[in-house]
């Protein structure tokens, strides 16, 4: 099985980090993984995304050009990459960046309010960890215990007291 994702929106929202975590997890899950980059050269509020890939065979090519699966945390990320979901892909939307809704009836979209979530639970700047939850619960990408690995894995020492609080968002994000 091969998971080709898209996380896209400004730089500051985690977007890397996210997709780092999402990388960590295959390397935990003994799969093949290629984790790209790229963004604006703003280092806050330009653009961001990234691509990985999740595989149980060789990858080919880091760049993903049709995903399966596509988070996404304001609404030019929205309308740039909507379109380029796979049918049957499964896209996560910050509702609280996004107003926009998509019309295509071939993907399923979940509308998540995260920056509110991650308001209102005190977990401020964890929206991406949230959306990241919402997609491990729909696509059973893989487990919470493989999750909490990665996790104290890209969370570096300096910040470990982060571990516990990126788990808590993980969670909000599985039960919304």
């Amino acid at each position: 099985m091969t998971s080709d994702i898209i996380l896209a929106g400004f730089g500051g929202q985690g977007i890397l980090f996210a997709g780092k975590l999402l990388a960590y997890t295959g390397l935990m899950d003994e799969k093949e993984v290629s984790w790209l980059p790229s963004y604006g050269p703003e280092m806050r509020g330009g653009t961001a995304n990234c691509s990985v890939v999740i595989s149980d065979d060789e990858i080919s090519s880091p760049l993903v050009l049709e995903p399966d699966e596509l988070i996404v945390m304001n609404t030019p990320s929205f309308e740039k990459f909507i379109n380029a979901v796979k049918p049957g892909g499964k896209v996560f939307i910050d509702s609280t960046m996004i107003e926009e809704k998509s019309d295509r009836t071939d993907i399923d979209c979940y509308y998540i309010p995260a920056t509110d979530l991650a308001t209102q639970n005190n977990l401020k700047g964890m929206a991406n960890i949230i959306l990241i939850g919402k997609l491990l619960k729909e696509t059973g990408l893989t487990t919470m215990d493989v999750v909490k690995k990665g996790i104290a894995k890209v969370v570096p020492p300096t910040k470990a007291q982060l571990i516990d609080l990126n788990l808590k968002a993980i969670q909000l994000g599985m039960e919304y």
